[in-house]
């Protein structure tokens, strides 16, 4: 039982996972029977999963606070943001690779469906690159700021995805529970808030 609960808790065994749904991609890339174009869909709709798989970690903990595997999640929220940008860049890389001409990306790049998408790449960089203790250590209070960028970008990719697919209703399912938690995280908020100004008129 202890060797099992020391593996769950490995945060190798959890980036491992986290690699697994590019095995595939990489396997066909390598044998050459994969094209760009068909491996765009499946890097973006990874990077838009470990995304908000990543924001709905806080909500969580404040709706089941004394559960143990929100706890697990929140040790692993990290992880989550960064493989969600690691499938994002495949998912720019293997877009790029597919246009193969610079000059058909410059005139989609201001596109609505396009920018969001190369906008919430931009917002992703810097998340990425402080995702680390160190980081986390020098920026002091800017880096949760910093990290709220999270949400921005989580509504361009959302609108990213509907724009450029012929079937929105996955990025619907997908973004759902996120918004069902957020809407229930800010009245949550709100009616503590509510309770706290409401208590020294009591007194």
């Amino acid at each position: 039982m202890a060797q099992l609960r020391r593996l769950l808790d490995s945060k190798l065994l959890f980036c491992a996972l986290l690699a697994l749904p590019a095995l595939p991609m990489l396997a066909g890339l390598l044998a050459g029977t994969a094209r760009y174009y068909a491996l765009l869909p499946p890097a973006g709709e990874f990077a838009a999963r470990f995304l908000v798989l990543a924001l709905m970690v806080t909500p969580l903990r404040l709706l089941f606070p004394r559960q143990g595997w929100t706890l697990w999640l929140q040790r692993r929220r990290r992880y989550l943001g960064v493989a969600a940008f690691a499938y994002a860049v495949a998912h720019t890389v293997f877009y790029v690779l597919d246009r193969n001409a610079l000059p058909q990306i410059l005139v989609e790049v201001f596109k609505l469906a396009y920018w969001t998408g190369w906008l919430a790449l931009l917002i992703f960089v810097p998340l990425a690159a402080t995702s680390n203790d160190w980081s986390t250590r020098q920026l002091g209070r800017v880096w949760k700021t910093l990290q709220r960028l999270a949400y921005p970008a989580a509504v361009l990719t959302l609108v990213h995805w509907l724009l450029i697919t012929r079937e929105p209703g996955a990025a619907v399912v997908h973004f759902a529970p996120l918004v069902l938690l957020e809407v229930w995280r800010l009245w949550h908020n709100l009616t503590r808030w509510r309770t706290a100004e409401a208590a020294p008129l009591a007194g």
